[in-house]
């Protein structure tokens, strides 16, 4: 049986994603559009690519990105992973699903999941 939470559940429960070394595993399903880290920005999430690889599992979502030996290393306590995501089952074509979330690398294998303001500007 799905155990599936929602974008809303997971940031207003405040429940934690987790990492292990390049792999961060999110407790939502969704499709990500585009991601930022420190000077990287990813937009290719095609099978293909040599960045990253991304794949939607029942209940949450898979990421492992290649570039980065260790996600602890790479980005620091002031600096957040920046994503726009669409939660499964939203339709991708309304702006109104794109979703601004900030990753941020904790101890102890904890990523935290914040929302940022809507009117926050990703580098294009």
């Amino acid at each position: 049986m799905k155990n599936m939470k929602t974008l809303d559940e997971i940031i207003s429960s405040k429940v934690n994603g987790l990492y292990y070394g390049c792999r961060m595993l999110l407790p939502f399903t969704g499709t990500i559009l585009k991601m930022v880290i420190e000077d990287d920005i990813i937009m290719d999430f095609s099978p293909r690519s040599k960045d990253i690889t991304f794949v939607q599992k029942e209940n949450y979502t898979d990421i492992y990105l290649h570039n980065y030996k260790n996600l602890s290393d790479a980005v620091n306590k002031y600096e957040h992973i920046k994503m726009i995501v669409v939660e499964q089952g939203k339709d991708i074509f309304d702006f109104n699903n794109h979703r601004k979330i900030a990753v941020l690398v904790e101890e102890d294998h904890k990523l935290i999941i914040e929302e940022l303001d809507k009117d926050i500007l990703f580098i294009e």
